[in-house]
């Protein structure tokens, strides 16, 4: 049976159209369509409920040494309301999951976001490689999240917050804000390509926080938005997706996440069989579909008669007006500006090779 979030009937009363997510009941669109909200995040601001995420906690004397062990970026120079982005590695080198940390206290107390299917698997991953003095506890029942994304996102937080609690850099955040009453962890990240916050709060305070986001951000032109238009965005962005651009057989090396792998610092799970691995051989490669049709996940990709790789995502990006995808191909046919060819319903349809971040906002 689905869980339904905190924000389920604020959905329902705004005729979310409700589907099964990542084993919670969340809106994939609204009446307004997945264009309109996705075109409303790139031009104005969107709204969009992301309480199903997962949320744990490493507190102790060895939390940050469980930190650095389990993720392949370097935490070890986080201070007090740095966020950091990371792969999560099994033995082999494959993801086990993307996510993000947040530095509490150093070096005794950060927060880990995972993705909302992986909640589970990746806190009984994370208990099972402890080490050392840490307490470990996953909190994702205690919070809610909402995510407040686009160019007019910081005008509407500005009504209802302290100036001083909404932060200016990319990638950190203030523990202790407030908005619109409500306490609130404030964190300017998010997974769209545009400025935006991600907000934290209570579970019985999320109706409270998502209702006063919609009426400061009516004038701005901000309208709630589902998991549609999330989808659509992040692709546009360029942004991967686990079970997608990452898997357990795919290492953050062969999917173009290279940067966020440290291989200079102490040992992490997933080190030794990088670096026996040597090179990638096989790439994430943006695509520009120069035909008729749209690539979805798992399409053929040939360079000339070879098969070269396969889609990871594909979908028609609204505010690129074109169809686009992402795709895992091998390293030498497929060099930036190269015409491959999909293969979308048993016809093969050219596609130019291009950066995987086809949006990026001024």
């Amino acid at each position: 049976m689905e869980l339904k979030t905190p924000l389920y009937d604020c959905h329902v009363a705004l005729n979310g159209k409700i589907v099964p997510f990542a084993g919670y009941l969340l809106p994939v669109q609204y009446d307004t369509g997945v264009i309109a909200e996705h075109m409303a995040v790139r031009t104005k601001a969107g709204l969009f409920d992301v309480s199903h995420m997962g949320e744990v906690v490493f507190s102790g004397p060895d939390a940050l040494k469980n930190v650095q062990h389990l993720m392949t970026n370097d935490f070890s120079n986080m201070v007090a309301g740095d966020v950091r982005y990371s792969p999560m590695c099994n033995e082999k080198g494959g993801v086990v999951d993307d996510l993000i940390v947040y530095c509490l206290k150093e070096p005794t107390d950060y927060l880990v976001v995972v993705n909302a299917a992986n909640r589970h698997k990746d806190a009984d991953w994370m208990r099972s490689h402890l080490i050392g003095d840490v307490t470990f506890k996953d909190i994702s029942d205690e919070v809610a999240q909402v995510a407040l994304q686009g160019p007019q996102s910081q005008a509407i937080l500005s009504k209802l917050a302290d100036e001083r609690d909404i932060p200016t850099k990319y990638y950190s955040f203030c523990q202790t804000g407030k908005v619109a009453g409500v306490d609130c962890l404030i964190s300017k990240t998010g997974y769209t390509g545009e400025d935006g916050f991600e907000l934290y709060c209570a579970p019985d305070k999320a109706a409270e926080l998502w209702n006063a986001l919609l009426d400061a951000g009516k004038e701005n032109g901000l309208i709630p938005c589902g998991l549609g238009a999330r989808d659509t965005l992040r692709l546009e962005a360029g942004m991967p997706l686990y079970g997608h651009e990452m898997t357990d057989d795919i290492t953050p090396k062969q999917t173009g996440l290279g940067m966020f792998v440290k291989m200079d610092k102490e040992d992490f799970i997933g080190k030794k069989a990088m670096e026996e691995m040597g090179a990638p051989t096989i790439k994430r490669v943006g695509l520009k579909i120069l035909g008729r049709g749209i690539a979805r996940e798992n399409f053929p990709v040939y360079a000339g008669d070879k098969l070269i790789g396969h889609t990871t995502s594909g979908t028609h990006c609204p505010y690129l007006g074109g169809a686009y995808a992402m795709a895992i191909v091998e390293k030498e046919p497929a060099p930036l500006g190269a015409t491959v060819q999909v293969e979308i319903r048993g016809k093969k349809v050219d596609a130019e090779v291009v950066k995987s971040q086809f949006y990026k906002k001024a």
